[in-house]
């Protein structure tokens, strides 16, 4: 199994009152959530990621990444297809380990890299990222990507 570091912190705002054990526990459930998504993906289990996206998700790749050219991408399928699936047909070894976990409720942000060699190119890539899911119910509604966006259009050829 892949190794994967998960340091969960609870942030805490002066202007809100002091967490309650909800607040604690949605925390919880979604770095959980969180967490379940990239073990997933590690796995290639194509059910279970897909089962932890809202039918609805709205995902954003980061500006200038090269596939941020949908976005957003509305929708499961959206996500499977113009995303997910360009990066298993596209990239070899490609792999995305978070580092570290920072919940607050229903956001979570998730520090880590990204590696693996384009296939066209034969370009590796090993690139930080920041991923900021919002969860709810059980499930990622919402997806933003940050990334080195200059390393991932390297190894593609596209600069």
């Amino acid at each position: 199994m892949r190794r994967i570091l998960a340091a969960l912190a609870v942030l805490t705002i002066a202007a809100c009152s002091a967490p309650t054990e909800t607040s604690d526990t949605s925390d919880a459930e979604s770095a959980a959530v969180a967490q379940a998504i990239y073990d997933a993906f590690a796995a290639g289990d194509v059910p279970a990621f897909a089962g932890l996206l809202h039918p609805e998700i709205v995902w954003n790749e980061a500006e200038n990444y090269p596939y941020a050219d949908n976005n957003p991408y509305i929708g499961r399928d959206a996500v499977l297809e113009g995303v997910i699936g360009r990066v298993v047909r596209e990239w070899e070894g490609f792999e995305a380990v978070p580092d570290s976990m920072i919940a607050q409720g229903d956001r979570v942000a998730v520090m880590g890299r990204y590696t693996g060699t384009f296939s066209a190119t034969g370009t590796p890539m090993d690139a930080q990222f920041v991923h900021v899911w919002t969860i709810q119910d059980g499930q990622a509604i919402a997806f933003q990507q940050y990334a080195d966006t200059w390393q991932a259009r390297q190894a593609s050829g596209m600069d």
